[in-house]
């Protein structure tokens, strides 16, 4: 039987006497040129920050926080703290101050490793109110020739510090690597906290390292293969991927110059899996119909005329049924005139398999890419499971299930239909809260909190959270998550919240697109002076009414959900904003936050009137606010 190393400090050890001297661990773009790291250069750069972190007093269970975008140096101080037998904390980069004191107060972090002047800014302000805070490590100089604080330092200037203490304690890195084991602490990752305060989530070895190797040997991923890092630290999609899997199969992460490049970055790369929550399948479906509406007309019917022939292809393929000759010659057409050109504008042109998780995607989304050609697949997984639970297998593919149990997991639904699992990746408990801890893990299986059922397939299928399930007083089953999924596949609509529970019919919140809206509306020479005046404008109500008609069409043919069709909406004077509460930097919507802060707005929807004032308020970045009034139109919708 093979022996696998069992902790990812052990794995970069064994990654370095196994690939060859060249092999390309990490990139990153920087100024317009890629510099890249081989496995060596890996463990030595790990190797000299951890020394720089001992030399600094930082020992075996300290807490090292990571703020900022996918950088190598970043990862590097991940598994240095795990080399040390430490436990690396990241923490969303556009997170507000009083997310990251909670967080930075509740791990008792006592180091800090921060990506720019930024984030250290933000650092050095928290300190004054956590004392746990000793020193602030920052990464990139820019900016910060002028701070005099003593905790602050530099990336480079720790690493020096480990180089001299390594020439006196020439084996300390590697004995205190050895000294770790499967069942330490590999990382406590917060969860989004839709319902209150994160939840810091133990994650073991044997829980992180089996979980990135069973999707490894399920998915047949090898050390050729090259994906982007560029989804936020704090989540556990990326850990997972970017850096558990680049661990165990030695394959490159590719770090893009900042968030804004990642599209033109991969053009460059050409990554050979991807993986994307659905908000960004959302985001690139929006921006392609944006330049499809921008394009020539017989550009704009040669894209629609494929598309609908790539659809039907894709339909009967996923039904396992033959594809009429007739389809095949056209769909090869397609593929020359449009469907490479477009993939290929996406920098998905060499993407073998595509993912997408962290919450349900609308089927037509979903649907969408694979008639590119895109085998996109979608997972159900979290924090709690490292993300493995469940997967789709190629040629065995429904567009509103997450696939069957990947081999490991047993899946039960409860008499009430909540979905319970056990996994190898399951956590261990919630940091600080045993009472949590004893309500979600009960005789080693995860209570998930999402409803939903075994397919006569097998696939898993989750209709929403189970606390959001619900009836209208009819008795209809009222899912708000699966008619929020349709809404968005429309690239005007960015984000939506339906309501119905206990009520007679349904109704809905949305937020516009600004960016499509206003390519539109400028079009059309629709003048407007900001986001709650477009949204206001009739001729805006009328396209999202289209979108509201079509939701209402594809609800109508289903027999438990036709009397769920949406009655009544109206448009959001402001997007949905973490910063405000409303929804995670996961972008899931905090619905009894959204309940009780519009409240008035509710009422209205359901109360028959035709408009609604509402004052608004807005929190910036830095804490300050700005208040606001807005006149919000109510329009009813067509019942088919």
């Amino acid at each position: 039987m093979v022996k696998f190393a069992d902790t990812f400090p052990k794995i970069l050890l064994d990654n370095t006497q196994k690939f060859a001297p060249s092999k390309i661990a990490i990139r990153e773009k920087g100024y317009g040129i890629w510099q890249s790291y081989t496995w060596q250069d890996y463990h030595n750069h790990v190797r000299d920050f951890a020394l720089g972190l001992a030399s600094l007093g930082f020992k075996r269970g300290d807490t090292l926080a990571i703020i900022g975008d996918n950088r190598p140096q970043l990862y590097w101080g991940m598994v240095s703290a795990q080399s040390l037998g430490g436990v690396p904390v990241a923490l969303y980069q556009d997170a507000i101050e009083r997310e990251l004191e909670f967080i930075l107060a509740h791990s008792e972090a006592r180091f800090i490793l921060a990506e720019d002047q930024e984030q250290s800014d933000k650092m050095l302000s928290l300190k004054q109110k956590i004392p746990n805070i000793e020193y602030i490590i920052y990464n990139d100089p820019k900016g910060m020739r002028s701070y005099t604080e003593p905790s602050l330092m530099a990336f480079d200037d720790v690493q020096d510090l480990g180089r001299k203490f390594g020439e006196k304690n020439p084996n300390y890195f590697e004995d205190e690597i050895n000294k770790g084991t499967a069942d330490d602490l590999a990382v406590i990752c917060y969860t989004s906290g839709t319902t209150g305060n994160p939840k810091g989530v133990l994650l073991p070895y044997h829980a992180v390292v089996d979980a990135a190797r069973c999707f490894v040997e399920f998915e047949g991923l090898t050390e050729n293969e090259e994906i982007m890092a560029y989804l936020p630290m704090a989540w556990i999609g990326d850990h997972i991927f970017s850096y558990g899997e680049a661990m165990v199969a030695g394959f490159t992460a590719n770090c893009p110059e900042n968030t804004s490049t990642v599209v033109s970055d991969m053009r460059e790369i050409g990554p050979t899996n991807l993986f994307c929550p659905p908000r960004i399948w959302e985001n690139m479906l929006t921006q392609v119909m944006i330049k499809m509406e921008d394009a020539a007309w017989i550009k704009r019917r040669m894209f629609h005329y494929f598309m609908s022939v790539a659809e039907k292809v894709e339909k009967l393929r996923i039904a396992n049924k033959p594809v009429p000759i007739g389809f095949k010659i056209l769909y090869q057409i397609g593929r020359i005139l449009v469907y490479g050109p477009l993939t290929d504008n996406l920098g998905m042109k060499n993407v073998r398999v595509a993912y997408t998780a962290g919450e349900a995607i609308g089927p037509e989304i979903f649907e969408f890419f694979r008639s590119l050609g895109i085998n996109l697949k979608q997972l159900y997984g979290m924090t709690e499971s490292c993300a493995l639970v469940s997967i789709q297998k190629d040629g065995d593919i429904e567009s509103d299930t997450v696939g069957t149990p990947v081999p490991g997991v047993d899946i039960k639904i409860s008499e009430n239909g909540e979905v319970l699992y056990k996994s190898p990746g399951n956590f261990s408990g919630y940091f600080k809260n045993d009472e949590a801890t004893k309500e979600t893990l009960v005789d080693g299986y995860v209570l998930s909190g999402d409803a939903g059922y075994i397919t006569r397939h097998g696939h898993l299928k989750i209709i929403d959270r189970a606390k959001d399930v619900s009836k209208l007083t009819d008795g209809t089953l009222f899912a708000p998550k699966y008619i929020e999924n349709k809404l968005k596949f429309s690239p005007y609509i960015k984000e939506a919240v339906a309501h119905g529970q206990d009520k007679d019919f349904v109704t809905a919140f949305i937020d516009i697109d600004y960016g499509a809206v206003g390519n539109w509306a400028e079009r059309r020479h629709i003048p407007y002076t900001s986001y709650t005046d477009l949204a206001q404008n009739p001729e805006v109500y009328d396209l999202v009414d289209e979108a509201v008609q079509r939701v209402n069409k594809s609800l109508s043919e289903d027999e438990k959900l036709k009397n769920a069709q949406i009655k009544r909406f109206l448009l959001l004077h402001k997007e949905l904003d973490p910063d405000d509460g409303e929804i995670t930097r996961t972008r899931k919507v905090r619905r009894k936050f959204v309940a009780e802060k519009y409240g008035n707005l509710i009422d209205a929807l359901f109360t028959g009137k035709d408009k609604v004032i509402v004052d608004a308020t807005f929190t910036y970045e830095d804490g300050r606010t700005t208040t606001m009034k807005a006149d919000l139109k109510i329009r009813d919708a067509e019942i088919f």
